[in-house]
């Protein structure tokens, strides 16, 4: 008993002998109770945290021997900071008594001029911070997504992420039920100016829905949180080829009750796009060349308001839509001739006449809970309504061998209507449970989505329905859920453990004809799937030493097939292309393990292994020998291995972030004579973005990326692309004002290359854009943008406070 004793008084000794301490007194040299007391490294880090007792005393453990100062914050009272000290980590040491002074009458309201850096690399996720951003004036959420790190957009602008498809894309925390083409040029009509970040999730928790096999990429619109009335609004001008316009406007009040918020964006553009197709077959060749204008409209609307019962509970309302129109025309010259001696068989000229609708309405209803001991609780309802017009007028026109002479013609007009509904419930909960986070949750959606193809015969007397090539697809989907998710840090490591369940029930039902054989037979290829999937994920995090951090991480997730690519009418580009659905598409299954080490808070290193079963992917395959249709098919397996390096510099005036990534991947699948696939492909990618602090309220921005050769699709060959953008801003009218300059892909060299030896045809196909754009854009914010004293420090001290777990516990958030 005398030997437990002292063992017990030698151990509390020690502990007392290892810290540092100190105490906070006001004015009247009174204790100050409840102060936020941080612990600064040299360069104002913060180290720890900790909160002083009711006689002003504060304490801190455990700490490494270095250089360190100590800040003080309380509500009411000015900041107050010790001076410089060192620390030799044996012995005690006890910071000189500080003294905290009432905050004067100008300190009542504080505005808040912090500024976020470019890109953010956390445990489970890179934040990528368009706002304020030079380089991202002008542009819209695909063109910033081209240029994120490790995001690679094909030719046909289909998104993957490192190496992998299936990547998910959430707005504003919610899931987008649009994929392919219709994705796309939804993103097209989301300008840089509504966006405040682009967050890239590449390991999301059992929380997130399963579907998303390379991740999630959720697009966070801004929200001001301001207090008093205030708003911003912008005006730029961009030009290419073609001159493009946007402007845009946003209104907020917020007290204590009340936060009512708006936004109002409009852009319209001319754009221009070359594609040259160069297709063998057999013994033909086709070497089609075209030239794509379009000329949107849109206007993106928000509107929301959060009611804040009391202190723990609010409730919400936000409305937020997508309306967009325009036309898309289209003129090709494909040279038809024979191979061998490439002596001239006929020309085709053909053209794309397009007129088109696309609007989508969102209605989200929220309730949240929160309280001081960890019990936290969301609820969601949404409704979204997404409507797809389009009037297409399809021309051939045939020539001779010389192009002289017209031999025939074959012009088509096409409508395709889409309906999408969508319908969901989703609550989470969480509370504190044995030192750890509990958290389970419920999520219900149903989707309907409607498409009703109709293809007709144009002729000098008039158009005839074709109702051999017509068709009428409706699609329904539902998905039941629950998860649960249970994370608690352990002395030196942190663990998180999740699962969850998802239940599908989808169903197709596709009316029309097809022609097995020598004729056209109708057909109803109406499929019905029901399936239950198991989605686990854990990660563990070594954090005993806070400048060498390592992350352990697996997780099982799912890829369901697109509404569209289900559908199997035929959508014609020309007499010889066209694309289809494929109602034989199943969803793809993933497997993914990683580990990360970050080193300093700084460098971050990542490995990532993932298996894919049943990957879908799109190729171009051939039909009635010399016709080409794109559609999708399941690859048999797909073998993924990457590795990232990220590293963020801050030198004084200069500021940096790099990050490269490589991969090997292997594809695999045979689907029978000629249309087999197994190839290998290590890439490489490179990006860059750099800040420069000119001084006077002029700063400047260089961003580029390198993407090495690759294979995309599975069957396709890419070539090196990269690009650099430079820019600068300068900050007018007291700050109220900015005034950025960019120029967009300076030396022209984004240009997609791709080839294609697949199913007997041979394919080179190159794509040019407008991607180099010069860039002009102003921005004024208007009313109050400060923010009350009591409530300005609570929000700093509650983001000093995530900041520190987050490095302490390196838990992966959400």
């Amino acid at each position: 008993m005398i030997k437990l004793t002292v063992a017990f008084l030698l151990t509390a000794l020690s502990l007392n002998a290892q810290q540092i301490s100190g105490n906070i007194n006001d004015k009247q040299k009174k204790a100050v109770t409840g102060a936020t007391i941080s612990l600064l490294a040299a360069k104002d880090s913060i180290i720890k945290l900790s909160t002083s007792d009711k006689d002003g005393n504060f304490i801190f453990q455990n700490i490494k021997a270095g250089h360190y100062r100590v800040r003080a914050v309380h509500i009411g009272y000015a900041n107050s900071i010790s001076a410089g000290f060192d620390y030799d980590g044996k012995t005690g040491y006890t910071v000189p008594s500080m003294e905290l002074s009432p905050a004067s009458k100008e300190l009542q309201a504080v505005v808040v001029t912090s500024q976020k850096p470019m890109i953010e690399v956390k445990a489970d996720k890179t934040i990528l911070n368009v706002e304020g951003t030079i380089n991202a004036t002008g542009s819209d959420a695909l063109d910033l997504l081209r240029k994120s790190p490790g995001v690679i957009v094909d030719k046909d602008d289909n998104i993957s992420l490192s190496g992998k498809n299936g990547v998910q894309i959430y707005i504003d925390g919610r899931p987008s039920p649009l994929s392919g083409k219709d994705l796309s040029e939804n993103l097209k009509t989301i300008p840089s100016a509504m966006i405040e970040s682009i967050e890239l999730i590449t390991n999301p928790s059992a929380k997130y829905d399963a579907a998303g096999n390379a991740g999630i990429i959720n697009i966070k619109l801004k929200k001001n949180k301001s207090l008093g009335t205030n708003g911003s609004a912008n005006a730029g001008y961009n030009i290419g080829t073609y001159a493009k316009y946007n402007t845009g406007i946003s209104l907020n009040n917020r007290d204590k009750k009340v936060n009512l918020f708006s936004s109002y964006n409009f852009s319209t553009s001319k754009n221009e796009n070359n594609i040259n197709i160069n297709r063998v077959v057999l013994d033909t060749l086709f070497d089609q060349k075209t030239v794509f204008t379009t000329h949107p409209t849109a206007h993106n609307f928000k509107a929301g308001m959060d009611y804040f019962i009391n202190s723990k509970s609010t409730f919400g309302v936000l409305v937020n839509g997508n309306l967009a129109h325009g036309e898309m025309n289209s003129t090709s010259v494909t040279p038809i001739s024979y191979n061998p001696t490439q002596a001239s068989v006929k020309y085709l000229f053909a053209g794309t006449d397009n007129t088109f609708k696309r609007n989508s309405i969102n209605t989200n209803v929220n309730y949240k809970y929160s309280d001081t001991s960890g019990h936290d609780f969301n609820m969601d309802v949404d409704y979204g309504a997404f409507t797809i017009r389009s009037d297409q007028y399809q021309p051939n026109y045939y020539f001779n061998s010389t192009g002289t002479v017209e031999t025939s013609r074959l012009i088509y007009q096409m409508y395709a209507p889409n309906d999408i509904r969508i319908y969901s419930f989703k609550t989470d909960y969480e509370q504190n449970y044995k030192k750890g986070k509990l958290g389970i949750g419920a999520k219900v959606s149903y989707v309907t989505s409607d498409n009703d193809f109709q293809r007709f015969n144009v002729y000098t007397s008039g158009k005839l329905m074709d109702t051999l090539k017509s068709n009428l697809f409706n699609y329904k989907e539902n998905i039941n859920a629950v998860y649960i998710n249970y994370n608690k840090p352990m002395k030196g490591w942190v663990f998180q453990l999740g699962l969850r369940v998802e239940n599908t029930h989808s169903s197709g039902h596709s009316a029309g004809f097809r022609k097995p054989s020598g004729s056209y037979v109708a057909y109803d290829s109406t499929f019905d799937r029901n399936y239950t999937d198991f989605f686990p994920s854990a990660a563990i995090t070594f954090n005993k030493n806070p400048m060498s951090q390592w992350n352990l991480t697996y997780s099982r997730r799912i890829d369901r097939p697109a509404y569209q690519s289900l559908n199997p009418f035929e959508f014609k580009l020309d007499e010889y292309t066209y694309m289809k659905g494929n109602t034989q598409l199943t969803p793809q299954y993933t497997n993914s393990f990683g580990i990360s080490n970050t080193i300093k808070y700084k460098l971050v290193l990542a490995l990532n292994y993932s298996h894919v079963r049943d990957v879908f992917t799109q190729i171009i395959d051939t039909a009635e020998k010399s016709k080409a249709f794109i559609t999708q098919k399941n690859l048999a397996t797909q073998d993924i291995i990457s590795l990232n390096v990220s590293y963020p510099l801050q030198v004084k005036w200069y500021s940096a972030f790099m990050n490269a990534s490589s991969y090997y991947s292997h594809y695999k699948a045979n689907f029978g004579v000629g249309r087999t696939v197994d190839v290998d492909v290590f890439a490489f990618n490179y990006s860059m973005q750099n800040g420069f602090k000119l001084g006077k309220g002029w700063t400047g921005e260089a961003t580029g990326f390198f993407q090495s050769p690759s294979i995309s699709q599975g069957t396709f060959k890419t070539k090196i692309m990269w690009s650099m953008d430079l820019g600068i801003q300068k900050v007018v009218m007291q700050g109220r004002g900015n005034f950025k300059i960019a120029v967009s892909d300076i030396f022209q060299t984004l240009r997609p290359d791709l080839t294609s030896n697949f199913a007997g045809q041979v394919l080179h196909t190159k794509v040019a854009f407008e991607s180099r754009q010069l860039k002009l854009n102003f921005a004024y914010r208007f009313g109050s943008n400060q923010v009350k004293a009591s409530r300005q420090r609570k929000t700093g001290l509650e983001d000093e406070s995530k900041r520190v777990q987050a490095t302490s516990a390196g838990t992966p958030g959400n």
